[in-house]
């Protein structure tokens, strides 16, 4: 399935949002931690970094990550429910090296309300096509990863970030040499 840009820019963003605070060690504890996300993922418009913006980004991250896990309708619920919060208003922008896409929230608007409103719209476009099974949890044994699978034939079952794939590809051969 071929999605627009700012949707998957957006569906990765989510995941490796999610990320940061599912392993042992939290990884956005700081605003400094916030920034380089941030600047990782590419968001644009304002930026507080003061404590409270962190905080509101964090709570966020736990919210979304519920969604991995439900079904359909109630994914789709909590989307509508995050649009009227964050009063999206979808309009049009270029800028920067980014052609035509889509923004629904004020670039001067709350920095979780403005991530908060991008990541539903990106969900829209994964429940309208019935793609909603893309969003995945790593089979890595102990890893509690989530990454959107965006194969042709949605067969990833691996995240990118841990080697998790080529431990269970290593394992497996070691299992098949061992029994052979």
């Amino acid at each position: 399935m071929l999605f627009a840009h700012d949707t998957d820019l957006a569906l990765i963003a989510t995941a490796a949002l999610i990320n940061t605070g599912r392993d042992e060690v939290d990884t956005m504890t700081t605003a400094s931690q916030l920034s380089e996300y941030l600047d990782e993922q590419g968001y644009s418009g304002r930026r507080d970094g003061d404590e409270a913006e962190l905080a509101a980004v964090r709570k966020l991250r736990e919210r979304l990550d519920t969604l991995w896990s439900m079904d359909v309708d109630d994914v789709a619920q909590e989307v509508n429910d995050i649009l009227r919060e964050a009063d999206a208003r979808p309009y049009l922008s270029r800028h920067d090296h980014w052609d035509w896409h889509i923004h629904v929230t004020d670039a001067e608007a709350p920095l979780a309300d403005r991530m908060a409103a991008e990541n539903a719209m990106a969900l829209i476009d994964l429940i309208r096509t019935g793609q909603l099974g893309r969003l995945k949890t790593c089979a890595g044994d102990g890893c509690r990863s989530v990454f959107v699978d965006f194969s042709r034939n949605r067969s990833r079952r691996f995240c990118s970030d841990g080697g998790c794939g080529n431990r269970a590809h290593v394992a497996a051969y070691r299992r098949r040499r061992a029994g052979a």
